[in-house]
């Protein structure tokens, strides 16, 4: 059993960590059910454990909080579904790179229902989606931004930590990072991209594909 849990206010950054490391720690001890939970945050940056001092370009612009997932800096704020996945994934066979395949995979899928084609790249975590409307890069490739990004934490075989899509945040916000250490590459959001997607119908598309992407 997965339990779904979503928080119609803004959830503080430091609660998220709490609620997380108390499930995950009873999820570990056969305590409680797996859960994945959905919030959105007021705004603020997390520094992940690769993150470098210098990809933080504004300090003070909202509050820097030290986060033990992998990764580098994120945003997060409104109008971005934060998923916070708390699974055993020493129940679904200890395999970490297949894990974190099947967070890809789900991200993908619920793009997918909204007709964005969410796309992997070697080297750059997160998803990402070309924009052909866009004049062509340095190198002469076409135009990506990011979508969504993926930074998760294990412990005694329990995640947590998880993945956020940009439905409709204000993506000036991301300007006081180096999002991911990515340098060359943009942000983007459904609404951004021309797509009438509000945060419930994103909730409906993550529901309808989970199973799938963690069979």
């Amino acid at each position: 059993m997965v339990e779904w849990i979503t928080s119609d206010q803004l959830v503080s950054y430091d609660e998220a960590v709490s609620f997380m490391e108390t499930r995950a720690a009873a999820i570990a001890a056969g305590e409680a059910d797996e859960c994945i939970w959905l919030v959105e945050h007021p705004p603020l940056y997390t520094a992940g454990t690769s993150a470098k001092r210098e990809d933080l370009r504004d300090a003070d612009r909202f509050p820097v909080f030290e986060s033990a997932r992998g990764g580098q800096y994120t945003y997060h704020g409104p109008g971005q579904r934060v998923v916070y996945v708390m699974l055993n994934v020493g129940a679904r066979g200890k395999d970490v790179r297949r894990f974190v395949k099947q967070l890809e995979n789900w991200v993908i899928a619920t793009l997918d229902q909204f007709n964005v084609k969410g796309e992997i790249r070697e080297g750059r975590v997160g998803v990402w989606v070309e924009r052909p409307e866009k004049p062509l890069t340095a190198t002469g490739s076409p135009a990506e931004d990011k979508i969504a990004a993926i930074g998760i934490r294990l412990r005694r075989w329990v995640s947590f930590h998880g993945i956020s899509i940009n439905v409709e945040p204000d993506l000036t916000h991301f300007e006081g990072i180096v999002p991911c250490g990515i340098n060359d590459h943009g942000v983007t959001s459904l609404v951004d991209l021309g797509l009438p997607v509000t945060m419930d119908d994103v909730d409906v598309a993550l529901k309808q594909t989970f199973e799938e992407a963690f069979s």
